[in-house]
């Protein structure tokens, strides 16, 4: 199984390496007043402004999702000079929008991860004090896992490529204390060590889990209420499993990924009916799957200001037809490929993406949710790491199964069918 990850894979330390005014990082405002950490409604209020600022169109409401990332990845048809993201699909990393995007994107993670630092200051300091010992285990493995999480990233798009040469190459800083100064850029190896120290500690602390026991809605604390939509301990373990087999080591990442696999029951399968036969509510982000998400109010907007049929040629997201083909292959009987790209009644003659399009029911739980771990990448990291060829079949096609699709034989080259499949799922 020597296909690699693919799920962000973008290389551009150069353009960032001698920025040092982007290390220089100040926490926001609304997360430093020490009075917010005297409630366990302060502690709750600092972390969900964590997830929530994660949400925004500078990093996963946008420009991590869908938008920036896709564009360099060559996702769209934007050949045209004029087109707004022209510059972006040919990696013009002096054009000042790039610049300007890009530095978002880096400040924007590390402030988020400054405010995790002073989140995990204040729980140290005020350890049994305003939080139970159970209640600071689980907001401290909350916060433990986040850090990781934006590290790993910001790794994956601004650090070398990671492998036995390049691991030793200057890749970015790791930060871990509550301040401005982040110390020196540190290879992609000691980097990948701290992430799972991060990892390993948080699984600890998220041990009891209220999610482990299949227990996501209906409690009386807000902050433990819908835990897949925050980084619980099953995030922590496919997070695990994304960073190991980033970092090459399939036995590890296969022992991880086991772990999120064996309780399939509580990320079930999205039906079919869900996706096809409901039309005016149509759950196209397979919500059921998800293992970690955000909430992101502003999804809508994103909808409508990239992807929407009535976004004009120049500056809409949109696949050619061909492209979309080649991806799909032409298959009907998968879910992922109508219910998300659809040729609109009036506007566009090729096919625009319909899957953050709003939906009828104003109050249904996947409004506004931006995966960011589904089950099928778990999935495939299991098949990618599996020991034998069989096993390695055996997941692939259980994610193709549930997608309306029938199995590939062991006949098959698994490299370019895991390829396959990574690029429709995401």
């Amino acid at each position: 199984m020597n296909t690699r990850n693919i799920y962000i894979g973008l290389i551009i330390l150069a353009v960032f390496s001698s920025c040092k005014k982007w290390l220089d990082v100040q926490p926001e405002d609304r997360f430093t007043g020490e009075q917010i950490f005297k409630t366990k409604d302060g502690f709750a209020t600092a972390i969900n402004g964590v997830y929530l600022d994660m949400a925004t169109d500078k990093l996963y409401g946008a420009n991590l999702n869908g938008t920036i990332l896709e564009a360099f990845a060559q996702r769209y048809n934007l050949d045209n000079p004029s087109a707004d993201f022209y510059s972006y699909s040919n990696y013009d990393y002096q054009n000042a929008n790039v610049k300007a995007t890009l530095d978002q994107i880096w400040t924007g993670m590390y402030v988020d991860i400054t405010n995790v630092n002073k989140f995990i200051e204040h729980l140290d300091a005020d350890k049994g004090v305003v939080l139970s010992s159970s209640e600071d285990s689980l907001f401290k493995g909350e916060a433990l896992g986040l850090r990781a999480f934006m590290h790993l990233d910001l790794l994956r798009m601004y650090g070398p490529m990671y492998s036995s040469a390049d691991s030793t190459k200057p890749a970015i800083p790791y930060s871990a204390i509550a301040g401005t100064s982040y110390g020196p850029i540190l290879p992609a190896n000691q980097v990948m060590e701290k992430i799972l120290s991060d990892l390993h500690s948080a699984e600890s602390l998220l041990a009891k889990d209220p999610i482990r026991n299949g227990i996501q809605n209906g409690l009386d604390i807000s902050y433990l209420n819908n835990r897949n939509q925050r980084m619980n301990y099953f995030a922590v373990k496919g997070l695990q499993a994304r960073a190991l087999l980033y970092r090459g080591n399939k036995a590890a990442a296969f022992l991880a990924a086991k772990t999120v696999i064996d309780h399939t029951s509580l990320f079930p399968w999205i039906q079919s009916t869900a996706v096809l036969s409901e039309s005016r509510n149509p759950n196209r982000i397979f919500s059921s799957e998800l293992i970690f998400s955000l909430f992101s109010p502003g999804l809508y907007d994103v909808q409508k200001n990239y992807f929407s049929s009535d976004v004009k040629d120049q500056t809409i997201l949109a696949p050619s037809t061909d492209a979309l083909n080649d991806v799909f292959q032409g298959d009907e009987n998968d879910y992922r490929y109508n219910p998300n790209w659809k040729i609109a009644p009036t506007g566009k003659s090729y096919k625009t993406f319909y899957k953050y399009a709003d939906i009828e029911d104003k109050s249904a739980p996947s409004r506004f949710l931006v995966p960011l771990l589904r089950l099928s990448e778990v999935y495939y990291i299991a098949a990618e790491s599996a020991p034998d060829n069989a096993r390695a079949f055996s997941y692939l096609n259980t994610v193709r199964n549930n997608r309306g699709l029938l199995d590939v034989p062991q006949t098959a080259s698994f490299s370019d069918e895991l390829q396959k499949e990574y690029t429709k799922e995401f």
